[in-house]
């Protein structure tokens, strides 16, 4: 298993969705159970395979959150550090163009927010790079060059 990097407030949400699936999510999934039950004939019970089948998706994000909590490494922001690594912020030209990027983990990355997994082809070729350091990318419409600018 590879390391998932959260930070410290995504850690947090993560636990308290964990809490509230384990104990909310579950009751609610068993009342809809009981109704269900209490319908009759189970084979051709529409609102109870709708139940479990609400009750199979709800126990495997319980059990997704609870890999992820366990294998998290929580991102410690290192300050001045000039070298690239997972919560860093880098500022990187491309073309005539700059832009920024927080190096996060997997399961909080989100580009539009400027949020890229270190698994990412780009995230992968940053991590361990310093500042004036070039590099390519491929993409699906070819190599992309970078160039480092700096490093937060």
């Amino acid at each position: 298993m590879t390391n998932i990097y959260v930070t410290k407030n995504r850690y947090k949400e993560l636990e308290e969705e964990l809490k509230q699936l384990k104990g909310k999510g579950r009751r609610s999934i068993a009342s809809r159970l009981k109704e269900a039950k209490e319908l009759g004939d189970l084979s051709e019970n529409s609102e109870y395979q709708e139940a479990r089948e609400e009750q199979l998706i709800l126990e495997r994000r319980i059990h997704h959150l609870e890999r992820v909590l366990r294998g998290a490494t929580i991102i410690q922001k290192k300050k001045g550090s000039d070298v690239i690594e997972v919560g860093s912020f880098v500022k990187v030209q491309k073309g005539k163009n700059s832009v920024q990027y927080t190096i996060v983990g997997s399961d909080e990355a989100d580009p539009k927010e400027g949020k890229i997994s270190n698994e990412s082809p780009l995230g992968r070729s940053l991590l361990g790079r310093k500042v004036g350091d070039h590099i390519e990318v491929d993409t699906p419409k070819g190599k992309i060059a970078y160039h480092i600018i700096g490093i937060e």
